[in-house]
């Protein structure tokens, strides 16, 4: 009796990997996304593609078991919080690796990395609230052994002013919580399908996202664009609707041109889909 409690850290561990890597896949072939890699092709992206995206995503999964496995049940303190920084690096590295040097998913190890964290503190399920309100104190907690160095992410924060990843952990994800989460499950409840649903949740995120990948490569005029872009598919009622879907492509035509990707927002919305999951087999139990 007494190996249950480690076949339950094995199997819920193994699902929230398997989880997480399924939500990258699932956001990587997602289309059409406005300057994002998709099914139908680079984006505004030289160096990326589906297949490197998804070949990204199946690197990350002993990451993600790794990281729910040393979190299970444990509470949020330092000691847990390097534990999770040396894992998110290690996994960062094999990322490298697998992608033959390119960054694929640096954001998503980070947001993910920390949900997937969360989520196994509580024991391999919970609300979507509790989680990222349990992410929020690992994300505050100091990691010493990070190493001082400017992402590119980083740099576009503190050149422009604006809060980034770190303070979108920080804060308990409130461009899921406020924005996708709802905005998903509300298309979803419009009778949209999952494609279209999903579609509406990355452009309620990208509404207001002071998407730093966006910033790094097109600047504010970028940034300005994605969000008003963003707000027309949502004012002409999705991207399910004939006058949504032409928005839709006008802010794809505007990223290409201005060669910006909101790669930030993708992350998120891999976040997003990740905690719809967690949560909805949460309600099954």
């Amino acid at each position: 009796m007494k190996l249950l409690p480690r076949i339950q850290v094995e199997g819920g561990a193994e699902w929230l990997a398997r989880t997480a890597t399924q939500c990258l896949i699932d956001e990587a072939r997602l289309s059409p996304k406005p300057g994002l890699v998709d099914s139908r092709g680079n984006g505004a992206h030289h160096d990326l593609s589906l297949a490197l995206m998804e070949r990204s995503a199946h690197s990350l999964t002993a990451t993600f078991q790794a990281l729910a496995q040393q979190s299970w049940r444990r509470p949020a303190d330092i000691a847990l919080r390097q534990t999770i920084g040396r894992l998110g690096r290690e996994g960062e590295q094999q990322m490298m690796a697998a992608t033959g040097g390119v960054n694929t998913h640096r954001g998503a190890i980070w947001a993910l990395g920390l949900l997937v964290s969360a989520v196994a503190m509580h024991g391999g399920a919970g609300k979507a609230q509790q989680v990222t309100a349990t992410a929020a104190e690992l994300a505050k907690l100091p990691d010493d052994a990070a190493p001082k160095v400017f992402s590119k992410g980083l740099r576009a924060t503190h050149r422009y002013r604006v809060p980034g990843a770190r303070e979108e952990a920080q804060q308990a994800f409130p461009h899921i919580m406020q924005r996708a989460l709802p905005q998903l499950r509300l298309s979803r409840q419009n009778g949209s399908s999952e494609m279209h649903a999903r579609l509406d949740a990355l452009m309620a995120i990208m509404t207001s996202l002071t998407d730093t990948c966006v910033l790094s490569r097109a600047g504010m005029e970028g940034l300005d664009a994605m969000q008003h872009g963003a707000r027309a598919v949502l004012h002409a009622g999705g991207s399910a609707h004939p006058a949504g879907e032409q928005a839709l492509a006008r802010l794809d035509r505007q990223m290409l041109a201005l060669n910006a990707s909101p790669g930030g927002a993708a992350d998120l919305l891999a976040a997003t889909l990740f905690l719809d999951r967690v949560e909805t087999s949460y309600s099954k139990h």
